[in-house]
């Protein structure tokens, strides 16, 4: 079939300890177009980010830092109180370790996304946006990927800094545009069918039907598979043979 349109698929790895982890990574990089790598905060270590950057090159799939608020007892699932100079500190000394880890491979680091809490509450939260930001272009790389119309993307676009507008083929929307908590009931989508008519619903007309069934308008650049969960191979392989179905070539494209 000749495809018509592309779509960036990316996935976080590098979360999930030992070869068991790495091989389900290697799958999953198998499909994605683009990676976000943990880098020591939420999950991670300096074998797991060797591993991973390995893995990717060889697949030519396009690689960025996934730092997170340090806090591996919880996922960095949970918004942490600490001082700023302190969380910056931290932060920095993540996506460096990735950074160097990647020059010795020759990769380039091509984007940076922040992992769970740090995610959502740089989505908000205007210092750390805006840190966020700076780390990226401190570091000396092109893109931030990030909720779409969020304060994350809004200081990106204001200081020059490319912005992906992420949306996720596993998780549910709730009418503002907003991801439901996990803890939520029907918050994650577990469906392979579901998933992939999520994600061709945004890449094909821009929408999503929101948890309360009503359509909401949703522009996204890339799309995030979750490689960590029970079943990620197998709902990537499943979305890979549906986009192709349709006409659609997963590929890295860059930030409109």
């Amino acid at each position: 079939m000749v495809m018509s349109r592309t779509i960036c698929l990316n996935s976080d790895i590098g979360e999930s300890p030992g070869e068991t982890g790495r091989a389900m990574d290697r799958a999953i990089l198998d499909v994605v177009s683009r990676c976000s790598i943990a880098c020591g905060g939420h999950a991670g270590d300096d074998d797991s980010m060797r591993a991973t950057l390995k893995a990717a090159k060889a697949r030519h799939v396009v690689v960025g830092a996934h730092p997170s608020y340090p806090d591996r007892q919880n996922f960095g699932r949970k918004s942490m109180k600490m001082p700023q100079d302190e969380l910056e500190s931290s932060l920095r000394q993540q996506v460096r370790a990735l950074g160097s880890f990647a020059r010795g491979q020759g990769i380039a680091i091509d984007h940076l996304k922040p992992h769970g809490a740090l995610y959502n509450d740089a989505s908000r939260d205007p210092t750390l946006a805006e840190f966020i930001v700076r780390l990226t272009r401190e570091a000396r790389i092109r893109a931030v990927i990030g909720p779409p119309d969020s304060m994350l993307a809004k200081i990106a676009h204001a200081t020059g800094t490319d912005f992906l507008a992420e949306g996720f083929a596993d998780r549910t929307y709730a009418r503002d545009g907003s991801l439901l908590a996990r803890g939520e009931s029907g918050a994650v989508i577990h469906e392979a069918d579901a998933q992939a008519a999520q994600v061709i619903s945004m890449i094909e007309d821009s929408t999503v039907i929101a948890a309360d069934n009503q359509l909401i308008s949703l522009q996204v650049d890339t799309i995030c598979l979750h490689g960590d969960t029970a079943g990620a191979v197998q709902s990537a392989l499943a979305l890979r043979e549906a986009l192709h179905s349709r006409g659609i070539e997963i590929k890295a494209q860059a930030a409109p």
